[in-house]
């Protein structure tokens, strides 16, 4: 099965300082996917692990041990990041995507740091990312909140990532 983006759910910002960052209900299904899709259609193609995560987020994410946290206001979904269970201390960022008409307001900085507080909630003692260097905006602020990078794995399953990162959180 393959999926495109729709376009169906696009949200205005009004400027509203309203942020919550909360945990992924299954209403936020769509904005998951169509956020996912808006960035990764625009730089590069949806690939097989894409899929896997945006049809299903649930059973691919969040019952292996994962966590999905969003980003929202007023207005609606503004943004959304994943953390892929890897083992008890190790986690990995995944599927982190923001509207574009919000992107550059600081948003996707607080999301992720959102999203490391969670992951040590949960135990992790460590992250780790695929990424792609063409991504200046996203390698910058990985950087800036500590990732370093590392090899990329041999069983790298992003056609498109070419940086692997990883932050210790012990």
């Amino acid at each position: 099965m393959r999926i495109r983006n729709t376009g169906s759910e696009h949200l205005e910002v009004t400027g509203s300082t309203e942020l919550r960052v909360i945990e992924y209900e299954p209403r936020h299904a769509v904005a998951f996917r169509d956020l996912n899709l808006s960035w990764i259609e625009e730089y590069f193609e949806v690939e097989e692990a894409d899929h896997q995560l945006l049809l299903h987020p649930e059973e691919a994410i969040i019952l292996p041990g994962g966590a999905i946290l969003v980003a929202e206001d007023p207005t609606g979904v503004l943004g959304v990041c994943a953390l892929l269970y890897l083992s008890p201390e190790r986690y990995e960022i995944s599927k982190m995507a923001l509207r574009a008409d919000v992107r550059g307001r600081g948003i996707g900085q607080h999301l992720l740091a959102e999203t490391i507080v969670h992951a040590r909630g949960l135990g992790a003692k460590q992250l780790f990312l695929i990424s792609n260097t063409s991504l200046e905006a996203a390698m910058g602020l990985y950087r800036k909140v500590g990732f370093v990078e590392v090899p990329l794995p041999a069983d790298n399953k992003y056609a498109r990532g070419n940086i692997a990162m990883e932050m210790d959180l012990s």
